[in-house]
């Protein structure tokens, strides 16, 4: 039979190395006393509910619904339903009508409107943002590139002006080969007379 104070006992798991190298040269035992079992992963936070969902699939959602908040299509809407409302509650018969004149009703209904846009466009903008980021880190890189690039090809250029400036044009071996021929010739006639 398990005694009750076995199972309100903490399990015994063996200690990372790093804290168990003094015990085990003093002969002690390498097990401490821990609140959970695995220790290869880390502690989940928070509640876990069992609520999964697509992060990626809700941030379109909220995109969605954060670009037809800030459409003027959209505020023709709510001010047409805004507007029908208080027609209808002020007008219509007092059996037919949903809310009497201070419309309280209406504002908890605008209230809850604004209560869920403001976190959805939030988080679209965050979304926006961390894409404008990662454009902006691309851009840096290839304006990096682009001007390695173009220093290096500016450094190539200099270096062929400068290969150029020691080698002859074809007016100055024309000239040296003239010289030398008229040398040479001199010397042939130097020779026969």
């Amino acid at each position: 039979m398990i005694s009750l104070r076995k199972l309100r006992r903490k399990p015994e798991v063996e200690a990372p190395r790093r804290l168990v190298k003094g015990a085990r040269k003093e002969g002690r035992s390498a097990t401490i006393t821990r609140g959970r079992a695995d220790l290869s992963a880390p502690r989940r936070r928070g509640l876990n509910l069992g609520i999964h969902y697509d992060p990626e699939a809700f941030g379109r959602f909220s995109e969605g619904i954060a670009r037809f908040i800030g459409t003027a299509r959209f505020l023709v809407y709510q001010s047409i339903f805004i507007a029908l409302w208080i027609i209808h509650n002020a007008f219509a018969p007092e059996r037919f009508r949903v809310e009497k004149f201070p419309f309280a009703f209406l504002t908890l209904i605008l209230s809850l409107q604004a209560a869920y846009a403001a976190p959805l466009i939030l988080l679209a903008q965050n979304r926006q943002e961390l894409r404008d980021r990662r454009q902006n880190e691309r851009d840096r890189g290839v304006a990096s590139r682009t001007q390695a690039d173009a220093e290096y090809i500016t450094r190539e250029l200099a270096s062929i002006r400068l290969g150029l400036a020691d080698v002859a044009t074809v007016e100055e071996v024309e000239k040296a080969f003239e010289k030398a021929l008229a040398k040479a010739l001199d010397k042939i006639e130097k020779q026969r007379s």
